[in-house]
């Protein structure tokens, strides 16, 4: 059985053939997901964190302070953005982090 041979599922054959294919593709993503699982959990047991660091590196850090100096000269985000070559969005989560209330967030 191919994609290009013809499947009728009005036939008792093409259902079980059909019912035969989605049984294998519902096992195949179970498979996926406890073997995602078993991987995750191994990493959790070794110690490895997932997902993006909660934590600003040293030249983020740097240009986090340089945003926070020019937020409180009254620069825009924009404006900011552009002096550090950074989105407004960075500009935001710069400023968040360090503890700066802005209008935007």
């Amino acid at each position: 059985m191919s994609l290009h041979d013809h499947l009728d599922t009005t036939t008792a054959q093409g259902r079980l053939v059909f019912n035969l294919f989605a049984s294998l593709a519902e096992f195949e993503r179970e498979l996926i997901r406890e073997r995602t699982h078993a991987g995750l959990a191994a990493a959790r047991a070794r110690g490895r964190q997932s997902g993006q660091p909660k934590c600003l590196s040293k030249a983020a850090l740097s240009k986090a302070q340089a945003a926070k100096t020019l937020y409180l000269q009254d620069k825009t985000v924009a404006e900011i953005g552009k002096l550090l070559g950074v989105g407004r969005a960075t500009i935001y989560r710069y400023l968040g982090h360090l503890g700066i209330p802005t209008g935007g967030s």
